[in-house]
């Protein structure tokens, strides 16, 4: 089995990215499935029922969301409704959306986890215990199964990926939008990257335009910050697993897009 995960996607630049670069890196790598993180997706910050509709047109099998997943209102039923969408499992039981899914291709069965850290983020329980839980429930009915920690911390996603060695074909980190080079396949066969990196512009400051995050840096007031337009790349990493899930390779994939 080949899994394509895609780092944080930023906007609408960063969803012309995935259309213009995704197409190539099918034909390439033919991957079973694609995952995407689409926390950013909408405006730079949160998700919409239009731009992950958007996202699933374009071929994601599974979008994976984070702290921002709630930012805009009108996505709740959406989420309530869309099983391929998820926002962090350890998110309060009774809000809006689910924490996992499993998707299948062509005979094949994915589980996706999501998770929010808690080191300098807001998440209702341990990210830890509920992976236990989750993993432990879909044991038997997946062939693979991939979490995405979305946390700030860099200790607490590596620490996420000794933790769920063995037991999960991939463990990728996100949030960040900064791709870290250490890439791996842990002892146990999980797949771990500290952070995957962000679809989108990286002439500005983690996708916004620089001046702006310059400006906020510098003066400590409020900026309206915008989405950078220069220089979109798609940062992803891909997957290789054998028959029982456990990963054999790690492939980052970082990809200048012309637009």
């Amino acid at each position: 089995m080949k899994i394509l995960f895609v780092g944080d996607v930023v906007g609408g630049i960063g969803r012309r990215t995935i259309a213009a670069v995704l197409p190539a890196i099918r034909e390439q790598h033919r991957p079973d499935f694609v995952v995407v993180n689409g926390e950013n997706a909408a405006g730079g910050i949160g998700i919409t029922e239009k731009t992950a509709r958007e996202l699933l047109e374009l071929g994601a099998d599974a979008i994976t969301l984070g702290n921002h997943a709630y930012h805009h209102r009108d996505v709740y039923e959406f989420l309530d409704r869309e099983e391929r969408v998820v926002r962090p499992a350890n998110y309060p039981k009774g809000s809006p959306g689910r924490g996992h899914t499993i998707v299948e291709r062509n005979g094949l069965r994915l589980g996706v986890v999501n998770l929010c850290g808690m080191v300098f983020m807001q998440a209702m329980r341990s990210p830890f215990s509920e992976v236990d839980a989750l993993l432990a429930d879909f044991r038997d009915g997946t062939d693979a199964m991939l979490v995405d920690m979305h946390a700030e911390a860099t200790s607490e996603k590596v620490a996420m990926g000794w933790h769920v060695d063995g037991r999960a074909t991939a463990c990728v980190g996100t949030h960040t939008h900064v791709p870290t080079a250490d890439a791996r396949v842990l002892p146990g066969g999980t797949a771990y990257v500290t952070d995957v990196g962000m679809t989108g512009p990286h002439g500005g400051v983690i996708g916004v335009k620089r001046e702006q995050a310059i400006e906020r840096f510098l003066t400590l007031t409020h900026v309206r910050f915008e989405t950078s337009r220069e220089d979109p790349w798609l940062n992803a990493v891909l997957v290789e697993a054998d028959g029982e899930g456990r990963a054999t390779r790690i492939e980052q994939l970082l990809v200048p897009a012309r637009l």
